[in-house]
């Protein structure tokens, strides 16, 4: 069996406009507050954690919360920089335009939704249309998909209510029609979701793939090994040779179909850290970074190869 692989090469070589007192910060230096939905933490934390070894004078402070604290926080100017999974609305821009404001929208980069189940399940395989069905509720029973099954009533399982992952499902899963199944449970982040599917054997998570990825595995081709990932196909049955999972290479070249791009969104008069920072991520070091956690780089030349991988 093989796994497609990437080679990448890439291409280019708090926050109320303050009095000079109140903000210390420059483009290499000080301290600064930002928010990011919870949903991206692992990837955040290694382009900040990067950026500080770069910059020893500068210390970012990641806060991590959902979408619509985070752009709350936007909108009031208690930040200058959000990291999310949308870009900003018509109303929204209007919104930032009568503030006198100019926000600055960038794509970063692209990660897969990931649908995971307990390691006891070997129903790994499903459809575009049958994770439609399973999310608006019209079935709630894994013998609805599998007949035959006995793992009885389906959990669907998100970080919370108001993230990110959610907002994706519902805008572009669901077409922006409501989550409607009764068997939703909410928990407090995405590794709880990771702990509960590893506990419940009818459990199936929704999550962010940046979350799943093996970092002892330098080519992105494995997932952690307490849970399955599952493999979704557009086709109208799915069968393993016709699903896949989120890899790098199955999000260019749209294989998976559930891929959302990442933004960081910056309004920053000052053009200082948190500029920097969003210019780092957005840049050919950001971009590397985030080639290397196992997601897919906005920008860049990228190229797919063919790996043969031995099972013992």
């Amino acid at each position: 069996m093989f796994f497609a692989t990437l080679a990448i090469v890439v291409l280019f070589s708090g926050c109320k406009k303050p009095d000079r007192g109140e903000r210390t910060d420059t483009k290499t230096s000080g301290t600064i507050s930002f928010y990011a939905d919870e949903s991206f933490s692992p990837i955040i934390d290694e382009l900040r954690e990067q950026f500080e070894y770069q910059f020893p004078k500068s210390h970012l402070d990641a806060i991590y919360t959902d979408e619509i604290t985070g752009l709350q926080q936007l909108k009031e100017m208690k930040t200058c920089l959000l990291i999310t999974s949308r870009g900003l609305t018509e109303p929204e821009l209007a919104y930032f335009k009568s503030k006198r404001q100019k926000p600055v929208v960038m794509p970063i980069g692209y990660d897969g939704l990931a649908l995971i189940v307990n390691k006891q399940n070997t129903d790994t395989c499903i459809t575009v249309a049958d994770v439609k069905r399973l999310l608006s509720g019209e079935v709630q029973d894994w013998g609805d998909i599998y007949p035959g099954s006995n793992r009885g009533k389906i959990e669907v399982v998100f970080d919370n209510k108001q993230s990110a992952t959610l907002h994706f499902v519902v805008d572009s899963i669901l077409d922006g029609k409501p989550i409607d199944s009764p068997n939703i449970v909410a928990a407090k982040s995405s590794k709880d979701v990771i702990d509960y599917v590893d506990k419940t054997p009818n459990a199936v998570g929704v999550i962010g793939s940046n979350w799943l990825n093996d970092r002892r595995d330098t080519t992105n081709t494995t997932f952690k090994k307490n849970i399955h990932v599952m493999n979704v196909t557009l086709r109208d049955k799915a069968t393993p040779q016709n699903s896949w999972k989120p890899y790098q290479a199955y999000l260019l070249d749209g294989r998976y179909p559930f891929v959302r791009t990442l933004y960081a969104i910056a309004i920053d008069p000052q053009l200082a850290l948190p500029w920097s920072f969003a210019n780092f991520i957005a840049g050919p070091k950001g971009q590397l970074i985030i080639f290397k956690a196992g997601l897919l780089p906005y920008r860049g030349d990228i190229n797919i190869r063919k790996v043969n991988v031995k099972k013992e």
